[in-house]
């Protein structure tokens, strides 16, 4: 360990110091044309009300609209006393934005009048995934917790309809809840969830009943997998393919991969991309794959041959979420570093930045060649050596 130069320093390793200060280095870059916020980036959801803005949840215990073309914030709303880890829109409407927060309640507001809601308390815990779904006649919001617990709410009465928890094999802390449009009813919704261990499950939900839905198991027609586990630790991301015919589920996982869960195969892998450390969003359009995670790149995968097409460097810390926007043209990253950034998934923009990414490295390559060999040898050995030849 060596001594720090700041006073915020003096207990890093040599390493973590390494890293405060290529961060630092890193944080100018103008890629992704960031907007600078002030706290860390928590999650973002589209804004319905506007095409270009995002609702960002704020370790500062806020949700931000922003205006990614303007780099404007357009609002905050305030309320939790924590960070806000996750966001939604639903309701009658869809007028009505939901946050969960570690202070355990969902909290909510009018996305037009701006007045605060009704707040969601029942979690034990830091509330973490949050969605939103019509069961029969009922507006329901679906909360998961570092509690263990997932909630089903009524909107508008704030009562709880279901307590959800895996009576079979212990299901750790939420991470990630989303409804399957293909096989939800009006009257039953079927909910998947995702937490720190490796199991997918699959909830039936009704108004009166939760069914765990039991998974085929592969290659054994006649028998049964209590839950999908593909993966080898904590699944952070779910995501339906509506651009594919199958709809099929995509995650995004600890374990450095991003895995496409055919339905037609009972939710079994069928693609595998590699991002490498923890992925932490995953977003599909009809053209590309985009993965993004702790390594704080954004990774652009062509969806035919499922090779890596361009890599998106811009953010200095993790990635947390990702948003396509613009029908499939564009995708928003938003990240710990505090920026939001946005990509254009045009084929021509991220043939230019290859060319760029390699034309620096061959101008770096050139540079080093041209630049002579540092000796291994002291001012005073090399002054003995010439001595020495001289003599001879």
């Amino acid at each position: 360990m060596r001594q720090a130069t700041s006073t915020g320093h003096f207990f890093q390793t040599d390493a973590e110091q390494a890293q405060t200060e290529r961060r630092a280095t890193k944080a100018s870059n103008k890629n992704g044309n960031p907007v600078v916020l002030k706290s860390k980036l928590l999650a973002a959801t589209p804004d319905p009300t506007t095409s270009s803005s995002l609702l960002i949840a704020e370790s500062t215990g806020s949700v931000r609209r922003v205006d990614i073309d303007s780099g404007e914030t357009k609002y905050v709303f305030k309320g939790p006393s924590a960070p806000v880890t996750c966001v939604a829109v639903g309701g009658p409407g869809n007028r009505t934005l939901f946050a969960g927060s570690w202070d355990k309640d969902i909290w909510s507001w009018d996305l037009e009048t701006k007045a605060p809601g009704r707040k969601y308390s029942g979690h034990t815990d830091f509330v973490k995934a949050i969605t939103c779904a019509k069961i029969g006649s009922k507006h329901c919001l679906i909360s998961g917790g570092a509690d263990k617990k997932i909630i089903v709410w009524d909107i508008e009465t704030g009562s709880r309809i279901h307590t959800i928890q895996d009576q079979t094999v212990s299901m750790m802390a939420l991470q990630a809840l989303v409804v399957d449009p293909l096989e939800s009813t009006p009257d039953a919704i079927v909910l998947v969830s995702a937490s720190s261990d490796p199991h997918i499950r699959r909830w039936r939900i009704t108004a009166g009943v939760v069914e765990q839905i039991k998974e085929a198991s592969p290659g054994e027609p006649s028998s049964v997998r209590h839950s999908i586990l593909e993966h080898e630790t904590t699944v952070y991301k779910l995501f339906f393919d509506t651009e594919g015919e199958d709809v099929d589920l995509w995650t995004a996982s600890g374990d450095g991969t991003t895995k496409c869960l055919s339905r037609q195969k009972g939710f079994t892998t069928d693609d595998i991309i590699k991002h490498g450390d923890h992925v932490r969003a995953v977003a599909v359009t009809d053209q590309w794959i985009v993965t993004a995670g702790r390594d704080e790149d954004v990774k652009v995968w062509d969806r035919t041959s499922g090779k890596l097409y361009c890599t998106l460097e811009g953010h200095y810390n993790e990635v947390t979420d990702l948003v396509v926007l613009a029908e499939g043209n564009r995708v928003a990253s938003v990240s710990i570093d505090g920026t939001v950034r946005t990509w254009l998934l045009h084929k021509t923009e991220l043939d230019r930045i290859n060319k760029e990414k390699d034309e620096n490295a061959n101008a770096v390559e050139k540079e080093a060649a041209a630049e002579p060999g540092e000796s291994l040898m002291t001012l005073e050995e090399e002054e003995e050596l010439a001595a020495l030849m001289e003599e001879d």
